[in-house]
């Protein structure tokens, strides 16, 4: 099999796509050895090193495995998705429901465990948001979720912090859309000011009962929105 030379650019990204190509496209499929290094690399007009590189890849995602003493073979024909990919890939409606589910306790847990460092920083995140509401609809967004993010941290658990730092390129590009969409800033500028001001309270005050309230209810409204669409 031909797999045509390819240009020099950068190489291993090429090699990769192009093997890809061939496995996915089925030429070869589950349980295939692919050719060896040397019959690769000159099929592909590239070194050997450049098509290990690309074999390495292939088994990071899931395509192929080296088997010691055998060769690599084709253990799957789609390549397995990181999370990233998958929030990318699914229903704003399906991740909304699940930032309630990290929001809420976050929130809980922020009015438990806030620092004073913590309420100094919501209390700028507030303002800023409020700032925001004369800025355009992406800036709003970023000030938006830049307090969402400040909660979170106030929760002091860095698994919660990582689960929302993956939710946020999704929340930026599907809150843009939505508000765009809705049109929700045209009569209020600053778009659910009343609920982040409450949430913001509770967590100061150390109602962890009335922020998790706070924060269900604002993203209970989005999500209705949402599934209106």
């Amino acid at each position: 099999m031909s797999l045509g030379a390819l240009r020099p650019s950068p190489l291993v990204e090429q090699a990769t796509e192009r093997l890809r190509e061939q496995i996915t496209g089925g030429d070869w499929v589950v349980g295939t050895k692919l050719p060896g290094e040397t019959s690769l690399a000159k099929s592909l007009g590239v070194g050997r090193s450049t098509v290990r590189e690309a074999l390495r890849a292939l088994a990071g995602a899931g395509l192929v495995q080296p088997r010691q003493g055998s060769g690599v073979f084709v253990i799957a024909t789609s390549p397995k998705e990181d999370w990233s990919t998958r929030l990318r890939r699914a229903a704003i409606t399906d991740v909304y429901e699940v930032r309630m589910l990290v929001e809420v306790e976050a929130a809980q847990l922020a009015a438990r465990r806030r620092t004073d460092e913590d309420l100094r920083a919501l209390d700028v995140a507030l303002a800023r948001r409020r700032d925001a509401a004369n800025a355009s609809d992406a800036a709003f967004v970023d000030a938006d979720i830049a307090l969402h993010a400040a909660v979170v941290a106030a929760a002091h658990n860095p698994v919660l912090t990582g689960l929302f730092t993956e939710f946020v390129p999704v929340l930026r590009q599907r809150l843009g859309d939505l508000v765009e969409l809705l049109d929700l800033r045209a009569g209020d500028p600053n778009h659910g000011d009343d609920g982040h001001a409450a949430l913001v309270d509770a967590v100061a005050r150390g109602d962890a009962e009335g922020a998790g309230r706070a924060l269900g209810e604002e993203l209970r409204r989005t999500l209705a929105q949402l599934r209106s669409l």
